[in-house]
């Protein structure tokens, strides 16, 4: 084992664009408040761009670094075959360092396997609930110290904006500036309320897109009556069911993603000669519904908003928060003749009928009841920051609203908020050159 709070660099490697790649890994402890307890190893992947290695190693060391924190809960750090989009604008001002966040990539795993080995489900939910934004920016603060950094800038994109968010608030003093994408977190209030503003979010975008897309309607409903008549089963064996099917309407989530939903449905039949939900149409949903490449996307979903009692109306347990308000709006119901696609929104029934995720699905009850969530944000802090803080807000995002993204810029100290309509939640892929550099200039 390597010992704890250690960086270790291992082999270098050139892409064909010249930029050069380090492996950094480092141990630290599972629960940071237990420092000679439990250890798990994290990693993170340094891009230096191929124009800075150009100018020499003294001039690469001179380089500020940019640390990269990933949309999620569960996304490891990108993977770029070659430099591009922010990456590439980033990588002349920075050296870069992208985070796989505990649980996810080349650090210690966060499966239905590992979590297997903790044993019944009540000791599975206990070590999920290290692998939240605090401890993730805990581990963040190690890796600097580890590269002898007195303080770095952060880039978080969705959830790893929340995350920025909780760095902002519990380690502002090794910030040189933050940058926010699509992720400024209700810092209060209970899960609830956010469910019930993405809700009506994506009522909005679900009518947006079948009125571009007509026929997509027409078909969308003729596959749920399908699903009603027949079982069916994805190519992996597990069950289509409505309300499974729904969630194809994260693609909503993007501008260019939504034209991905609109070819997906015409594909949806295999033809009037025989009128069966094609292999095509099933592998693409398999895809898209499947959890397996990143579990703790849906199993500690609704954990991320999981705060105090004090800081929640009163109520610290999400229970199943986007399930339940749900039958709020019936718009949205499976069993309807005309169901509204989900964002978002992870169902129970999501988890049970997911073969890599029915493992969990106690686990998952016991996280969604739990009543003594530790706060991720300290609101004295983010109202008297000071440090460089830059935030994309768009407009119609259907996973972050712009309701409760403006409630907490009123709250931070000092930040300054680009909002705009020409993108949805990801605009940093969509295009991120224009994204980064816009943040960068206001910091």
């Amino acid at each position: 084992m390597r010992p704890a709070w250690t960086a270790t660099a291992g082999a270098s490697s050139t892409l064909i664009d010249g930029t050069q790649i380090t492996d950094h890994w480092l141990q630290v402890p599972l629960d940071h408040r237990a420092p000679d307890g439990e250890a798990i190893r994290i990693y993170a992947r340094e891009f230096v761009a191929a124009d800075a290695v150009k100018q020499g190693r003294e001039h690469v060391e001179s380089l500020p670094w940019l640390l990269f924190l990933q949309g999620g809960p569960g996304g490891k750090g990108s993977r770029p075959a070659k430099l591009g989009g922010w990456m590439s604008e980033a990588g002349t001002k920075f050296r870069i360092l992208m985070l796989d966040q505990r649980g996810t990539g080349l650090s210690t795993p966060l499966t239905r396997h590992s979590l297997s080995l903790q044993g019944e489900a009540a000791a599975q939910a206990a070590h999920m609930r290290h692998f939240r934004a605090d401890s993730i920016v805990a581990d963040a603060e190690a890796f600097r110290r580890a590269l002898g950094l007195d303080s770095w800038s952060v880039l978080g994109q969705s959830f790893g904006g929340f995350t920025t968010l909780s760095y902002l608030s519990l380690a502002p003093e090794s910030l040189d500036r933050a940058l926010i994408t699509g992720g400024l977190a209700p810092l209060t209030g209970h899960a609830d309320r956010v469910y019930r503003a993405t809700y009506a979010k994506m009522r909005s975008r679900n009518a947006e897109h079948f009125a571009r897309f007509p026929q997509d309607r027409e078909i969308l409903d003729g596959v749920f009556a399908h699903l009603r008549a027949h079982q069916v089963r994805l190519l992996d064996g597990s069950m289509l069911t409505p309300a499974r099917l729904q969630l194809i309407g994260m693609l909503l989530g993007g501008n260019t993603r939504a034209d991905s939903l609109h070819y997906l449905l015409e594909e949806a039949f295999t033809g009037p000669e025989c009128p069966q939900l094609s292999d095509t149409f099933l592998a693409a949903v398999g895809q898209q519904l499947s959890f397996a490449g990143n579990p703790m996307y849906a199993v500690m979903h609704e954990s991320i908003y999981g705060q105090p009692a004090e800081l929640t109306d009163g109520v610290a347990a999400t229970g199943w928060a986007a399930q339940r308000v749900g039958a709020e709006f019936p718009e949205f119901d499976a069993e309807g003749a005309s169901p509204l696609l989900l964002g978002e929104m992870i169902l129970r029934e999501h988890l049970l009928l997911d073969p890599t995720l029915a493992d969990l699905l106690e686990a998952a009850d016991l996280l969604a009841a739990v009543e003594d969530w530790e706060p991720l944000y300290d609101l004295a802090q983010l109202r008297r920051n000071r440090v460089p803080t830059a935030a994309a807000l768009y407009t119609d995002d259907v996973y972050v609203a712009r309701e409760l993204s403006w409630e907490t810029a009123d709250v931070i100290g000092g930040i300054i908020v680009w909002e705009t309509n020409e993108f949805h939640h990801d605009g940093l892929g969509d295009d991120g050159a224009r994204v980064f550099a816009e943040l960068l200039k206001r910091t």
